[in-house]
């Protein structure tokens, strides 16, 4: 699963690539984090159309079973809702996503975080991975709102799940293990992303943004110290910057270095 993503960029890059847009976020500093895991189901700032007009407001990771009155039964399902596989949107007619087809939104972020296993290693390595050369990038995503009735007060419940596809080559290498290993965000253009969120998009122009799969060496990517435990990072920097492995072999070689004996 795709479940860790940074936003440190500036929010002025949201509005200069969205120059309409309505900011109607409760918090001018909602999302900015180094990691944001999505199994705690964070607020994150989520770009969506509503009556015609671009709105960025918060939304929680991890589209909610509201139709499970069981709450530890619905939290648990929760986990499982919060990647979406582009294959099911539009095919699987008893998916749950293709419910929520028409209701397109972005996640505004700076990179997302996948981790590798390595043969022998108990813990996996860490990497983070943007898009070259941008600051901000945009993954497709599917919200649902629900209407919650409390005591006579009517409010909305708004939660997404991030698109996911098959990885390509450089993400098949990192995201190597687990029963979701080969998959990715749904990384696109800069006009992919545009047009994810256009109200009049057909289902051909969706499938079309399905089937784009982002060139291996469009992506940057980086080992990071590890993201898991309560261990905070030695040297004090941001959890997104390089953090060097040792015997880590190269991407493709999950074997490490066998160590050399001495002799002496």
């Amino acid at each position: 699963m795709c479940v860790d993503i940074s936003f440190h960029s500036d929010h002025k890059l949201i509005v200069k690539d969205f120059p309409q847009i309505l900011d109607k976020r409760n918090s001018k500093i909602s999302g900015n984090s180094d990691q944001l895991p999505a199994f705690l189901f964070p607020e994150v700032p989520i770009i969506y159309l509503q009556d015609g007009s671009k709105l960025l407001s918060e939304m929680n990771w991890g589209v909610d079973p509201f139709y499970i009155s069981d709450p530890k039964e619905r939290v648990e399902r929760k986990r499982h809702m919060l990647n979406a596989r582009s294959e099911r949107i539009l095919d699987d007619k008893k998916s749950y996503w293709h419910r929520l087809k028409d209701n397109r939104c972005l996640i505004p972020v700076s990179g997302t975080y996948e981790h590798r296993k390595i043969k022998g290693w108990d813990k996996k390595v860490p990497y983070y991975i943007w898009i070259k050369d941008r600051l901000i990038q945009y993954i497709p995503a599917l919200y649902q709102v629900h209407e919650v009735v409390e005591n006579g007060v009517i409010s909305y419940d708004k939660t997404f799940t991030m698109i996911t596809r098959k990885a390509n080559e450089v993400m098949c290498n990192i995201h190597n293990d687990g029963d979701n290993k080969h998959r990715m965000p749904l990384f696109l253009t800069p006009e992919l992303e545009q047009a994810w969120i256009l109200p009049d998009l057909t289902e051909n122009d969706v499938r079309d943004i399905f089937n784009f799969e982002i060139p291996a060496e469009a992506l940057g990517y980086q080992t990071v110290y590890t993201l898991r435990g309560v261990d905070e990072r030695p040297d004090g920097k941001h959890k997104y910057e390089p953090w060097k492995w040792e015997n880590l072999p190269e991407l493709g070689n999950d074997t490490p270095p066998k160590a050399q004996l001495s002799l002496f």
